[in-house]
């Protein structure tokens, strides 16, 4: 296998879960992809994690190892002949604390990133029972975040379930800046998940986001959950070659 060109862990994954109209995305879509419909529905997440022990070729950037990222993603899927589709997410925007890692991912991914500075409540040391996680960030002025607080036991979800569905897309999509396409494995674990109460999301979606999503978030998530995360590996991108 080639070497990963990002290792890192990705650490209590905060996600939020919302339907939204299909035409909503459809801008967005990368060529060579469709929308990835959960029961006929399109839905798009809010998701705030931590970013740890991160390694470009293996090495580690010093003061850019541990962060915090929030993105807003939708999912896709990738038709492939004569096997099962591709499933993965595409990204509206990605949030870091440090230009650096933006101005890299730009670069690299053309991934929409961009940097404020960011806060976040650690979970606490007990793996059972973490306490409430919030992931925030700065925009004109005013702090925004998105939270929740895990309940009962963490578990695998079972194969037909919306966690499944949003926690196990294994590739990620770009639109380039020629209308080209990249592809990119992302590679982990499937991840225990908890059931969330007092879910959050408290964001300028308008600014952030495009005024196309001014309305899109203002009511309560169909589905929310924490993901204990695990180590990961991204590969490197490829361009999708037309058929």
């Amino acid at each position: 296998m080639p070497r990963p060109f990002l290792t890192a862990e990705w650490r209590y994954l905060v996600m939020l879960n919302y339907d939204v109209e299909a035409e909503l995305l459809k801008p967005y879509l990368p060529a060579g992809t469709t929308l990835d419909l959960w029961k006929g529905r399109a839905m798009a997440s809010v998701v705030g994690f931590r970013f740890l022990r991160t390694r470009v070729l293996g090495l580690a950037i010093p003061f850019h190892t541990d962060f915090t990222e929030v993105n807003l993603r939708f999912y896709v899927r990738r038709e492939m002949p004569g096997s099962e589709a591709r499933r993965g997410v595409t990204f509206i925007r990605e949030l870091v604390p440090r230009r650096a890692i933006a101005l890299a991912a730009q670069w690299m991914y053309n991934e929409p990133y961009v940097a404020l500075p960011m806060r976040s409540t650690e979970p606490s040391d007990s793996a059972d029972s973490p306490g409430r996680i919030a992931y925030e960030w700065r925009l004109n002025g005013r702090w925004q975040h998105v939270a929740a607080t895990p309940v009962g036991a963490a578990a695998i979800p079972s194969a037909d379930s919306q966690e499944a569905f949003i926690s196990e897309h294994y590739w990620g999509y770009t639109r380039q800046r020629d209308g080209s396409t990249i592809e990119y494995s992302v590679a982990h674990p499937k991840w225990r998940v908890w059931a969330a109460r007092d879910p959050e999301l408290d964001v300028d979606a308008g600014q952030l986001y495009g005024s196309r999503f001014s309305g899109a978030f203002g009511q309560i998530p169909v589905s929310a959950f924490v993901a204990e995360g695990s180590p990961v590996e991204v590969a490197r991108p490829a361009p999708l070659l037309p058929r």
